[in-house]
């Protein structure tokens, strides 16, 4: 955990990583809450191991202690930018004395220690993705390693770490590539062997700018917090900047571990399509075991103000067969049963779509449905199951001389009050079920209340 920023790193936030690793069903050997043979990991826990290290450059002469103020480095920065010179280190304290040194030390004289860059030296590395890169010292002043206030730096020490934990791979975004010349001077000047670097390109927005807030949610907690399933946030990450070779692109866990090679990072930057993971969402969502899925609706819907509780009864059971197959996002079923719950009859009339068929006779349907439900077939047949609806709806049909689109969609207007949804039968149904299952407050049409509102839009045509 690199949490020497103070006012960046509380225990929230380290929090917050951990918990966001876990969801995506990531694990770990070793860690600050698993412990392991390399700790402690916290980097704030481990000052002492980076001063060791400090003072052991010192001793070989490859980084000292530099008393140069604030305002006295902000002095440095502008006469190189009036210069056209690179804003790099160029004061006295690298060729300072031991007795100006011991003075200053004296006299109580805040300080920092710098690494002693060589110069004009060519560092080179082997880039697992970007090929060889290489660097000359000469482009980079003699830099903080540790801060007057006892912190290491970053560059300083991640090396440190990474030596002493026997990491082999280091796997990044490139913009922690300019980061890497820092990091190999350090572990050739402490004789670390270097690991393997990889710099991974960036990921894009959909108009190819980096990837920001401005653009949504950008933790994986905020995905988690949408319904977005731990499954599919790690396949379609995986395949960000990465492929197996084939078109495939739905794999699991297990499927990832066994397919993944580093030779087939792309080095362009991938675009993070919110569309594209909203359908691979969907596409997991829809393979879940029913008893599953039906106890994610109960808990998204009673965290959603829908549900009176997170209970998977036989309310939840049919509103999440209904939606089950149409869902990309575990949230969208609140909306979808809010939706099934409405009778917005008004509406869709006046809409143009549903004028062909008011002209096709409409009136004459509606009032075949409120003569159904004031006889009481029409309710047996919802509450008999779908074979009973078909039943019904075949022999109005047939009374009626109607069939097809002719039949069905002015029937499906005259009981949901819309043009599209699922089953009518089963959206029917739905309501006979809802037994104090709604949350106070949420509003439900029944039945009858809709008779009542067909009835009413016919008289008043009459």
């Amino acid at each position: 955990i690199e949490d020497t920023d103070a006012a960046r790193s509380t225990a929230e936030s380290e929090a917050a990583v951990l918990s966001d690793l876990k969801w995506l069903g990531l694990k770990w050997d070793e860690g600050p809450d698993v412990g392991g043979p390399h700790g402690p990991y916290r980097q704030s826990e481990r000052r002492e191991i980076y001063k060791e290290y400090v003072d052991k450059l010192v001793e070989q002469g490859l980084a000292y202690p530099c008393f140069c103020s604030d305002e006295e480095l902000e002095r440095q920065r502008e006469e190189a930018e009036a210069a056209k010179q690179p804003p790099i280190y160029r004061g006295k304290w690298a060729q300072a004395s031991k007795e100006e040194v011991e003075e200053q030390m004296r006299a109580g004289t805040p300080y920092c220690y710098r690494f002693r860059v060589p110069k004009d030296e060519v560092i080179t590395i082997q880039d697992l993705i970007r090929g060889e890169v290489s660097w000359n010292t000469d482009t980079l002043g003699d830099f903080v390693v540790l801060r007057s206030n006892g912190l290491p730096v970053y560059n300083f020490c991640v090396a440190v770490d990474d030596a002493l934990m026997k990491i082999s791979h280091v796997i990044r975004a490139e913009e922690h590539l300019p980061n890497t010349l820092r990091q190999v001077l350090v572990y050739k000047a402490l004789g670390f062997p270097l690991p393997q670097f990889g710099h991974v390109s960036l990921i894009l927005a959909a108009d190819k700018s980096k990837l920001s807030k401005r653009h949504g949610a950008t933790s994986v907690g905020e995905f988690a917090g949408q319904g977005y399933l731990p499954t599919a946030m790690m396949n379609f990450l995986a395949l960000l900047g990465w492929n197996d070779g084939t078109e495939r692109e739905m794999f699991d866990a297990r499927e990832l571990s066994e397919a993944f090679s580093l030779d087939r990072i792309t080095k362009s930057g991938a675009v993070f399509d919110t569309t594209k993971l909203a359908w691979m969402n969907g596409q997991y969502l829809r393979a879940l075991p029913q008893e599953e899925m039906a106890q994610m609706v109960a808990e998204v819907g009673a965290a959603k103000g829908l549900l009176a509780r997170p209970a998977v009864t036989p309310f939840v059971q049919a509103a999440t067969e209904l939606t089950h197959q149409s869902l990309e996002l575990v949230n969208d079923a609140v909306t979808q049963i809010q939706w099934l719950l409405q009778y917005p009859l008004e509406e869709t009339l006046a809409s143009p779509d549903a004028a062909p068929f008011i002209e096709d006779g409409f009136a004459d349907v509606a009032r075949a449905v409120v003569a159904a439900h004031a006889d009481g077939s029409l309710q047996a047949a919802i509450t008999g199951g779908p074979d009973a609806y078909k039943s019904w709806i075949k022999g109005l049909g047939k009374s009626m001389k109607r069939k097809g689109k002719r039949l069905f969609m002015p029937v499906r207007i005259a009981l949901t009050g819309s043009q599209a949804g699922p089953d009518v039968g089963q959206a029917l149904r739905l309501l006979t079920l809802e037994d104090g299952d709604l949350a106070a407050g949420v509003t439900v049409v029944h039945l009858d209340d809709r008779i009542k509102a067909l009835q009413a839009w016919l008289d008043a045509r009459s």
